[in-house]
């Protein structure tokens, strides 16, 4: 099998169910924006920090990958003649949530509490996760977009919403590992 196809060659793709709409349509970017956090997470995963976070970080991955199957079915093309749904893989539940969530309680038990807000960097690792969080923010922001236009599955938008916590917690909680300043914004006064 090719990798090219030709078939978007007029600047248009499929979606999953074969519906074809631009490539600027905002369901592209909202799951090419989540690959595109995918790619960062792996750069994360590919850094010395300890297995645990190597573990969660594989699994968030994997659910990236199911995020954006939801993202770029056509809902009009989600279920199948036959009845069934048309993505046969497991949906982003409740647990996957509260996974984030129970990480994020475990990470923070060990940090100090936050006091003002922490300028990004410290380490290129801490960094890494900083644009990480900030990549997430922004896929939130088209899948929120694209969810008032076309509604999916509440649990999918509230996950990458708990995504960006994780990041921004697991950036601290590195910074803290590798023993990397934390410097607060501290704004100036004005005279």
């Amino acid at each position: 099998m090719k990798v090219y196809t030709k078939t978007g060659d007029k600047g248009t793709t499929a979606l999953f169910g074969g519906t074809r709409v631009p490539k600027h349509h905002i369901r592209i970017e909202s799951y090419g924006t989540i690959d595109e956090l995918n790619s960062h997470i792996g750069l994360i995963r590919d850094q010395d920090i300890d297995q645990l976070y190597k573990n969660t970080l594989m699994d968030i991955q994997d659910r990236l990958f199911t995020v954006g199957a939801i993202l770029a079915t056509d809902p009009e093309k989600a279920q199948l003649k036959n009845g069934k749904a048309r993505l046969n893989i497991p949906k982003i539940s409740n647990e996957d949530i509260e996974k984030l969530e129970k990480g994020m309680d475990l990470m923070e038990d060990s940090l100090p509490p936050m006091t003002h807000f922490v300028l990004p960097g410290g380490h290129t690792t801490v960094s890494f996760c900083h644009i990480a969080r900030t990549v997430c923010r922004r896929a939130e922001r088209l899948a929120s977009h694209l969810n008032d236009l076309e509604p999916f599955q509440p649990e999918t938008l509230m996950y990458i919403n708990r995504l960006s916590d994780y990041l921004f917690v697991l950036a601290r909680k590195l910074s803290h590992d590798l023993q990397a300043e934390e410097i607060k914004w501290i704004p100036n006064k004005e005279s």
